[in-house]
């Protein structure tokens, strides 16, 4: 018997993270009576007088949004981090504690509450990417490490449907980042080139690419852990989102935009993910090899209303997978690049 790694269990390496991935393909094959999260199917409101993210209303705080149209900034009202925090005074080495000092804010992505990013139109997208370039560059300034994210969907924690994500910014390098600086230091002096810029070499025109343009690439990666999971990266070399010229910021908008419209039509619905930008870090040191990209992290398996549930074995041993990432991949690019519900 040959090996087929279409049909027979094999584990994958994730050089980025230093981590292994079973995959277990013929498993793919079992019946499911496990959860079932059942779509919401309700015809979302432009504006909704209760969302306390929609402009002119009022949020929790007291204060009042502005009747904003584009991108909207604000302080978060209920913020992870301080940037006052005071410093420990005792040092133990079992129970080592440091302070966290850092701002965090939401990014509004438009005024109307129905459009998720992959209903708005590319000139709107590429605003909100102005926004993360903008936010990018001040907090930069300040913190060492400043992280843009979102969290969409209630099955990923969102706990407000209005179109907006995060920027948290810090005085520290979070440990996935102190492990991807590493990692890819590492990779550029063994090889000579920056790993996720030989990625994007390689994985052009390839079975796992979802999203193909002159300057970007989408892939399900080859150790995805995730069933869905995306990794979005520059042909190009750049370290951080402020550095992207007019022409791949255009491009990059146009991308985002497809990959997450595939996303909602794979299952037509409203794909939740946790999605978010990896950049070299802004504290002085030079991070060479380390390429600007975007993790995308979706949770549904099967369908709108069956999830990824990473328990048991993936909390106790390491991630595990039934569909291999090029099945994915032929998924997701065989659905339509129009959004399933224009016209509707």
């Amino acid at each position: 018997m040959s090996f087929d790694p279409a049909e027979h269990p094999h584990q994958r390496f994730d050089p980025l993270s230093g981590r292994w991935c079973l995959v277990s393909p013929h498993r793919a094959k079992r019946p499911w009576l496990g959860q079932r999260d059942e779509p919401n199917v309700d015809a979302p409101l432009a504006y909704d007088p209760d969302c306390y993210l929609c402009a002119g209303n009022a949020r929790t705080s007291g204060h009042v949004n502005p009747a904003y149209e584009g991108c909207f900034v604000f302080d978060n009202d209920f913020p992870a981090l301080l940037e006052d925090t005071p410093a420990p005074t005792e040092i133990d080495p079992l129970f080592q504690i440091s302070s966290a000092r850092g701002t965090t804010r939401v990014i509004c992505y438009s005024s109307d509450h129905s459009k998720t990013l992959a209903e708005l139109d590319t000139g709107q997208i590429s605003g909100i990417i102005d926004t993360w370039r903008d936010e990018a560059t001040a907090l930069g300034e300040r913190y060492r490490y400043v992280q843009i994210f979102e969290n969409k969907g209630a099955q990923m924690g969102c706990s407000n449907p209005h179109p907006h994500g995060q920027v948290w910014a810090t005085d520290f390098l979070p440990d996935a980042i102190v492990t991807e600086c590493q990692t890819q230091s590492d990779w550029l002096n063994v090889h000579g080139e920056p790993m996720l810029l030989q990625l994007a070499a390689r994985e052009a025109g390839g079975p796992r690419v979802i999203v193909e343009s002159e300057h970007w690439l989408a892939i399900v990666p080859w150790w995805a852990q995730w069933p869905f999971e995306t990794l979005l990266l520059p042909r190009f070399a750049v370290g951080r989102l402020p550095d992207l010229t007019p022409a791949q910021q255009h491009d990059l908008a146009q991308v985002l935009k497809e990959l997450t419209v595939r996303y909602d039509n794979l299952f037509e619905t409203s794909f939740p993910y946790s999605f978010g930008w990896h950049g070299a870090p802004t504290d002085g040191d030079a991070h060479a090899g380390f390429q600007l990209h975007a993790h995308f992290y979706p949770p549904l398996l099967r369908s709108a209303s069956v999830r990824k549930f990473m328990v048991g074995y993936e909390m106790l041993a390491e991630a595990q997978r039934d569909l291999t990432p090029e099945q994915a991949a032929e998924k997701l690019r065989a659905v339509s690049p129009i959004h399933y519900r224009e016209g509707a």
